[in-house]
């Protein structure tokens, strides 16, 4: 009987991994997919994520018209690893650090772009001449306060940040909500529906992949969510998540003038997994920060939902 109790634990347990592998969690996003159009809210619980991340720099568009005067395509390719503490001593506050290193190339990123997304949509390629090979990363970390308002729960959130890395150097400060239920109202459909909303103000620096960059930037995001935000403790948390981003741009023309920038954003979120990609579609024009996509797992999720496992078994 114990030898039946240890196998069927066993095979919960791998069925639980499995779960989290083939679905979603939530981790803050390498520090470059900000301006390429990335869902950028803090989060609000502790979190330990490991991901991949592909961004790509497109020098030129479909009809071969140069984005600015960086005179090369860039694709790159992070492994990174986001941690998010709350802070014992100070309720509400919590600390993230993101790091996120890899080779920066053009084939895999081409491949998406040319020969998936628009063939599928049957657009031009997009040309490249000269492109980046090098070893690229970059580093983030914010200090994010949680609040209530209004007898509300503490989806309001304020913060600062900065980011560094061989890209570029930018340090910010940010305000926002995050899935706040604006139809209380209506019954059933409170508990399913979500809205955020962000506003960003940081001041960028150039680094070793972009020597001249904008001197302001600003950001806004707004997304909706749809999930059971009511689960209980033993549901796995699914969510799917749509977002727009307008940036005042990181980039400028050859005048100095910065390049606005806007994105649509779509997330999928199933247990310990999210699987997220941006788009600047929105922008009828795929050259300069065109499109991303990332995969991350939340180790810390599947750890504490093994963890209860074993206890309710024992």
């Amino acid at each position: 009987m114990h030898c039946l109790t240890r196998i069927t634990v066993s095979l919960i347990l791998s069925s639980s991994v499995l779960i989290g592998w083939i679905s979603s969690g939530w981790a803050e996003t390498t520090a470059q997919s900000t301006h390429w159009g990335a869902l950028v809210f803090p989060d609000h619980d502790r979190t330990v994520a490991l991901g991949f991340t592909t961004d790509r720099f497109t020098e030129f568009d479909g009809t071969g018209n140069r984005y600015n005067d960086i005179r090369q395509t860039s694709g790159f390719n992070l492994w990174s690893l986001s941690w998010t503490e709350r802070l014992e001593h100070f309720k509400g506050w919590n600390t993230n650090l993101t790091v996120g290193a890899g080779p920066t190339g053009d084939r895999f990123s081409r491949y998406l772009q040319n020969d998936v997304v628009h063939k599928f949509r049957g657009l031009t390629p997009v040309p490249v001449g000269a492109t980046r090979d090098a070893i690229d990363f970059m580093a983030s970390g914010t200090l994010t306060k949680w609040t209530g308002f209004l007898g509300s729960d503490d989806v309001y959130f304020y913060g600062v940040g900065g980011a560094a890395g061989s890209l570029y150097y930018e340090p910010y400060v940010q305000m926002g909500f995050r899935r706040l239920s604006l139809l209380e109202f209506v019954p059933v459909v409170s508990d399913y529906i979500r809205f955020s909303a962000l506003a960003r103000a940081g001041r960028p620096f150039s680094g070793a992949a972009f020597h001249q960059v904008s001197n302001h930037s600003y950001l806004g995001q707004v997304s909706v969510g749809i999930g059971n935000y009511r689960r209980k403790d033993g549901d796995i948390p699914v969510e799917l998540e749509v977002g727009l981003t307008v940036d005042s741009g990181l980039f400028v023309d050859h005048r100095g003038d910065s390049l606005e920038e806007r994105f649509v954003t779509a997330a999928l979120r199933v247990s310990a997994v999210t699987f997220e990609t941006w788009n600047d579609l929105i922008n009828q024009k795929d050259y300069g920060p065109s499109f991303g996509a990332r995969l991350t797992v939340d180790v810390l999720y599947l750890y504490n939902r093994a963890h209860r496992l074993l206890d309710f078994y024992q």
